[in-house]
């Protein structure tokens, strides 16, 4: 029976110095809190390069405003927590947030270099909590990424095709999406899935039929060919069938 299991996990996001910090902000914005967080492929937790580490948490607190006003907890369009298990989870990952316990709403928050075995670091986040370190050196960010279960989605904002192709190759996720953030579940012409602890399988567009069809075998043998070593009664039946078969 096809099967394919989607997972999810922490997503990571990196930020180079090369990346247009104003668009980063504004697509991140929009991955992290669609659906105040709520989604399988949401940015879970970023690295922002030291240089740049400042100019892009003021474009994303903009950015975050431009979205859902000063008052994002009054915004009809941004979402609520799915219930109240989960609202009192995301709320002991971050005391300080702005919440509305009546209605289940969480405010978009930024939290700054939590502890790296703090709970927050060790689960799926799914809410509207994005923890931010400034990072150095990209190799200890890689390795980072790597120590940890693949996740579902790896996004890096950069103009550095040499940095781009690294990631790309020293990292493994279900999918990678450069400067920008969800929209590689929107087309049909890749293939989604995770990898690993995010999952197995992928779907889409034509891998949907490829998964969730079935290939089935038909062997049809020619009357005029009938080789004798594979009957009983063959003297070398036994070692060719060995040879055929390991």
């Amino acid at each position: 029976m096809p099967v394919t299991l989607e997972l999810g996990g922490k997503s990571p996001l990196i930020v180079t110095k090369e990346a247009d910090l104003k668009l980063a902000a504004k697509r991140v914005a929009f991955g992290k809190w669609m659906n105040a967080g709520q989604t399988c492929i949401a940015p879970d937790y970023a690295f922002v390069q030291e240089d740049v580490y400042q100019e892009f948490k003021d474009e994303l607190n903009q950015a975050i405003q431009k979205l859902y006003g000063e008052k994002p907890l009054e915004n009809e369009k941004y979402g609520r927590i799915i219930n109240r298990a989960h609202f009192d989870r995301l709320i002991g990952y971050a005391v300080d947030a702005q919440k509305d316990e009546e209605r289940l709403k969480i405010a978009p928050f930024l939290l700054e270099k939590p502890a790296l075995d703090s709970a927050v670091m060790q689960e799926e986040i799914f809410g509207p909590i994005l923890p931010l370190y400034p990072y150095r050196n990209l190799e200890e960010v890689l390795d980072f990424i790597k120590m940890r279960p693949k996740p579902l989605a790896l996004y890096l904002f950069t103009k550095n095709r040499d940095l781009e192709r690294k990631v790309l190759f020293e990292t493994s996720s279900g999918s990678v999406c450069i400067n920008d953030t969800l929209m590689q579940i929107s087309t049909p012409y890749l293939p989604f899935g995770g990898v690993g602890a995010s999952g197995m399988g992928s779907y889409h567009g034509y891998q949907s039929f490829r998964t969730f069809s079935h290939q089935k075998s038909v062997l049809r043998q020619p009357n005029w060919l009938d080789f004798s070593f594979r009957y009983p009664q063959s003297k070398w039946r036994g070692k060719i069938l060995r040879l055929l078969f390991k």
